[in-house]
């Protein structure tokens, strides 16, 4: 089946050429980079390899990025669309165990989780702290209970991203594809998946700041 590898970018120049190459090297070809407003080189990098590169002007956030990547895919024939990070802690290597279950047709979103993997590698208050507060947050807004309620590595049928349109333009993005599982009645599973932390990510604050986007996004409906 078609694959596609949808990237959002920002700020990424150090990291993105890599994370490029190891998808290459894994046989995946049809890569899209959403250069999501950079003020450094990312989007100059990009066009150095096969890659194709998509632009915002202006910064507006990972869930706008990856929802101007699923529709250039859906354009161009992709049957399954994989979100991919450009900071090089998603690996490669767990795209074929993420998209397993949806070539078989047992599901159509299929959600890596942190929490699965044997190897995963996690800051302490992120593990004990953060996410478990996270993973109620998450199914008091989307009554789905997931292991890993913001992992940004999943893989989406051609059916299931038609039918999910992004509109949280930021981290809220995550919940929203959950709650929209559930919407449209979308066959989903988690995979074990491994996420190598060179910063420390998305804080507590950031977490509030995603919470107010949710209420917001009640409240405007």
């Amino acid at each position: 089946m078609k694959v596609f590898i949808v990237i959002p970018a920002y700020n990424e120049e150090n990291s993105i050429i890599k994370v490029l190459s190891d998808l290459h090297a894994h046989n995946f070809s049809n890569i899209v980079v959403v250069d999501d407003g950079s003020e450094d080189k990312t989007a100059l990098v990009v066009r150095q390899t096969t890659a194709r590169l998509l632009l915002h002007g202006i910064n507006r956030g990972m869930g706008a990025a990856l929802e101007t990547g699923n529709q250039y895919a859906l354009a161009q024939g992709a049957e399954i669309i994989v979100h991919f990070d450009a900071d090089g802690q998603m690996q490669a290597k767990d795209i074929n165990s993420l998209i397993a279950p949806i070539l078989k047709n047992e599901v159509d979103v299929c959600l890596g989780s942190r929490f699965l993997s044997k190897n995963e590698e996690m800051p302490w208050s992120k593990k004990y702290v953060i996410h478990p507060i996270s993973r109620v947050i998450n199914y008091l807004f989307t009554r789905v209970w997931l292991t890993d309620a913001h992992n940004g590595f999943r893989a989406l049928s051609r059916q299931a991203a038609s039918k999910i349109y992004i509109s949280q333009d930021r981290m809220a993005h995550n919940t929203e594809i959950v709650e929209k599982i559930r919407k449209f009645n979308l066959r989903y599973c988690e995979v074990p998946v491994t996420i190598k932390y060179f910063e420390y990510g998305q804080s507590l604050a950031g977490g509030f700041k995603v919470l107010k986007d949710l209420i917001l996004g009640k409240l405007i409906r």
